[in-house]
């Protein structure tokens, strides 16, 4: 039973850290902030462009989530709000049902949020933080590869200066990419080419500089230089410079059902990207991240979000590693670098039409590429055929159909190969090794050793659940069918757990082996495993004494059960009992 001060820590999790401010961490988080607030401010309108949002939905978005998230999340560091994958999702969810950038957009825009939201907090109140475990890292970076080709398809247009219709295929988009080519602006190519140059130079020149802020304000300099919309270059529309106000989201149930399963990927896909960035800087700085105090805190901030007209949000790797190398100590470095961006955005933006589409292009074009891991794309290329296959299943379904689909088949995927690991546990055939004055068990696979002619010894390493009962079983049955040993011994120190029907074959072997003049027992099986036998009297109908701890307990007690006849004439003597 939780007491007050416990109860309220659970509830408000930021009570935690809050003893931990002072006024020098204030001042640290006060910088990480500002320097946060830099990153995001051409990054916002970006991702916005991405989720076909209005470019200060980007900002909103910045400004209410990472403030909600900081105050309800377990990570010191991980900053939230717009991410590009997510931007994606939004974008390939609505852009079917509403024209990008309407006000019907929109609104299912915050309807899907806040559905994402009531996903991950239902799944954080469950406490089911662990399920992020079971999504393998493969399918994050081929969802993301994919997702990294297909946003930078749909800035081509804007790069290029060429008019490409919405919502068509990936191949007929690039398309009608070659068939525009020929009218090309050249203005625009050039505004593109100049952004992305200028913040390639400017990352090379120093990290510290925020290369996406100079290479927009270059971009829209250029742009100006050459004659603006006179020579066809297209501007960003202009942003109204007030904070984000309340609009509450249509929640009917038509809406529902439309979105409903587009919204469980963005909350799945958020949680991933939250946990996995959280648990990154985590190993940093040592800190234990709690994943469903994570869900929670994306949960609560997309939900309220939803309310103040900001889309669907999740952890930024960019921004949090930028916070937590800018010197952030707490997670008021979050709130202070949306409250900056919040003034920023009061400032600001009545500037924002003089920003180049073109420009944006060339910008988002950049973020586009920084998505592909190719360094964990080789090293799974190398390592694993089968994590190559998700990978590459991954990422193609990621470009030819739904996102929401291409998560969920690359989970699928996972989860596919994981059970088809853990349903083939590895058994092996040990005998022990007379130069080994203890006679160690080895694996005759390994070392041709001489067996036991009545006791056949075998290693088990891996779970015995329901799965992995079939393979084993045909394993034994193939081995008593072609071997004399009517005895068996299982060492079973690799064996973590055993469910009912694994219980069950266990006691099934037991009468077998003992029809075919035998027995069967069982050495060093763990108690946390024994649960269900003990419990289920599964260990009785084996026998009590058939359970061993050890090895040195388990032969001389096995030994006296052999027909002594036969020992007598062996000429094996493969156990020290036999020399005795």
């Amino acid at each position: 039973m939780l007491d007050r001060k416990e109860l309220l820590h659970s509830i408000f999790p930021f009570l935690n850290w809050t003893p931990l401010v002072t006024r020098k961490t204030l001042r640290a988080d006060l910088l990480a902030g500002l320097t946060g607030a830099i990153i995001v401010l051409p990054q916002g309108v970006a991702f916005a462009m991405i989720a076909g949002m209005p470019p200060v939905y980007g900002l909103y978005t910045a400004i209410v989530v990472p403030i909600v998230a900081a105050l309800f999340g377990s990570s010191m560091h991980l900053i939230s709000g717009p991410t590009t994958a997510i931007s994606l999702v939004v974008f390939s969810a609505i852009s079917e049902l509403a024209t990008p950038g309407s006000p019907e957009f929109i609104q299912l825009a915050l309807v899907l949020t806040f559905l994402a939201g009531v996903f991950q907090l239902g799944l954080g109140l469950a406490r089911l933080g662990m399920l992020t475990n079971f999504v393998s890292h493969t399918v994050v970076i081929g969802f993301t590869a994919g997702a990294a080709l297909l946003i930078a398809t749909s800035q081509m247009k804007h790069a290029l200066g060429i008019n490409v219709p919405q919502g068509e295929g990936f191949f007929y988009t690039w398309r009608n990419i070659v068939l525009q080519i020929p009218y090309t602006n050249l203005y625009e190519l050039g505004i593109g080419l100049a952004t992305l140059l200028t913040a390639l130079l400017m990352r090379r020149i120093s990290k510290k500089i925020p290369h996406l802020l100079v290479a927009i304000l270059v971009g829209s300099a250029l742009a100006a230089i050459l004659g603006g919309a006179e020579r066809g270059i297209r501007f960003v529309q202009e942003m109204p410079s007030r904070l984000p106000p309340f609009d509450a989201p249509e929640l009917s149930i038509y809406n529902f059902r439309k979105l409903s399963s587009s919204a469980f990927a963005v909350a799945l896909l958020g949680l991933i990207e939250a946990v996995a960035i959280a648990r990154a800087i985590g190993t940093k700085t040592r800190q234990r991240i709690d994943g469903s105090q994570e869900f929670i805190g994306q949960g609560l901030s997309n939900i309220v979000g939803s309310f103040f007209s900001s889309y669907a949000g999740s952890g930024s790797f960019t921004r949090s590693g930028v916070n937590h190398s800018g010197g952030a100590v707490t997670p008021m470095s979050a709130i202070f670098a949306a409250l900056i961006l919040a003034i920023f955005l009061l400032l600001v933006a009545p500037w924002a039409s003089y920003l180049p589409m073109a420009a944006m292009g060339g910008l988002i074009l950049l973020v586009a590429f920084n998505l592909i891991d190719f360094h964990h794309i080789r090293g799974i290329s190398k390592s694993s055929k089968k994590e190559n296959a998700v990978l590459i299943t991954t990422f193609l379904a990621t470009i030819f159909f739904e996102l929401e689909f291409a998560i969920y088949i690359g989970v699928f995927l996972s989860l596919l190969f994981y059970l088809q690991r853990t349903s083939k546990p590895h058994v092996a055939i040990m005998a022990p090794d007379p130069s080994d004055p203890t006679r160690h068990f080895t694996n005759v696979a390994r070392k041709p050793l001489t067996e036991c002619p009545q006791l056949k010894v075998v290693r088990i390493d891996g779970s015995l659940y329901y799965g992995a009962v079939d393979h084993v079983a045909s394993f034994l049955a193939e081995l008593s069918e072609h071997h004399p040993q009517r005895h068996l011994l299982i060492l079973a120190n690799g064996i973590n757990f055993v469910d009912i029907t694994g219980a069950e074959f266990l006691v099934q072997e037991a009468q077998r082996w003992r029809e075919l003049g035998g027995d069967l027992y069982i050495c060093g099986l763990k108690l946390v495993a024994q649960d269900v036998l003990i419990s289920g009297g599964y260990r009785d109908e084996i026998g009590e004494d058939h359970f061993f701890k050890t090895k040195s307990e388990a032969i001389p007690a096995i030994y006296k059960r052999l027909d002594p006849k036969i020992c007598e004439t062996c000429e094996a003597r493969v156990f020290l009992e036999c020399n005795r």
